[in-house]
């Protein structure tokens, strides 16, 4: 059977994917999903970069704003309603293109990796939450010292689920997951990157930006709203801010920290992308390739 096509736009933050898919969009007769793992939730807006209705600029985009920060939202969920998203656009005779920074998602989706079947096993994450990220990170080194160096500092929901998977199977994360015959798309893979005093100096402008147009506000009105819940504390760019509300940084610091942060992120998204042979990259790709 010939595989339906699709598009997959990725690269670190502050690349352009959006402004980059938004043009392709028009070109080809595109409409957008999100392969994002903040987009997803409501409110998260400056924090996260999330393209305006304005930004969008009439394209359909999907998977943004679908759920509350409370919820666990997964990979194996975005997967899902990701594949529900790519019938309906090629039913309607438009091209799927799919856009974001997660490098899981892409993996999952597009590639010929499949999710560990390991159900949620919550009497070990109520015993996992009692301990600091350094005891779980020491924990989970012990066992798979691949994933616990890939593992964002502080990201505890990120490292508990490998703990659960890891433990489950009593295999890394590298042989837990499980392998498809191939990727059931036909998938054309554009790269978006700039050199990287440049990358750094757009993340350095973005996170300015976010400040002027109203990230303490924002974080202010999530705490307010939802809490500390895990989702708030643990993304980039409000967990910074909510040191600095919290007294222990001044702003200067708190951007100082959310712009290294960045960075750094940006740094684990090209390393993971990189992996993947089939990215064309194109360091300037405002001129179409089509």
């Amino acid at each position: 059977m010939k595989k339906n096509k699709v598009i997959a736009i990725v690269g670190a933050t502050a690349s352009g994917k959006t402004a980059y898919s938004i043009e392709l969009a028009k070109k080809v007769n595109g409409e957008i999903i999100s392969a994002d793992s903040r987009l997803v939730y409501k409110g998260f807006d400056i924090g996260t970069a999330k393209p305006t209705l304005e930004e969008r600029n009439g394209i359909p985009h999907y998977l943004i704003d679908i759920v509350e920060p409370e919820v666990d939202y997964s990979v194996g969920l975005w997967a899902k309603e990701a594949e529900k998203c790519i019938d309906e656009i090629i039913s309607r005779g438009k091209v799927p293109i799919i856009v974001g920074g997660t490098g899981l998602y892409f993996r999952i989706l597009l590639e010929n990796y499949d999710l560990p079947k390991v159900e949620p096993n919550y009497d070990l994450r109520r015993e996992l939450e009692t301990l600091t990220f350094e005891e779980l990170q020491t924990r989970l080194a012990s066992k798979d010292p691949e994933t616990a160096s890939r593992i964002e500092k502080n990201d505890k929901k990120k490292i508990i689920r490998a703990l659960e998977i890891v433990e489950t199977l009593n295999l890394p994360m590298s042989e837990a997951r499980g392998v498809k015959d191939s990727s059931p798309y036909e998938v054309e893979w554009h790269g978006r990157n700039f050199p990287r005093e440049e990358l750094y100096e757009r993340i350095n402008k973005r996170v300015d930006l976010m400040i002027e147009t109203g990230l303490i506000e924002e974080t202010k009105n999530l705490l307010e709203k939802h809490g500390r819940i895990p989702n708030l504390i643990d993304t980039i760019g409000y967990r910074e801010i909510i040191e600095y509300l919290d007294g222990k940084l001044d702003l200067k610091g708190a951007c100082d920290i959310l712009k290294q942060n960045t960075r750094r992120y940006a740094k684990r998204q090209l390393t993971w992308f990189r992996k993947n042979t089939m990215i064309d990259w194109n360091y300037y790709p405002e001129i179409f390739r089509r």
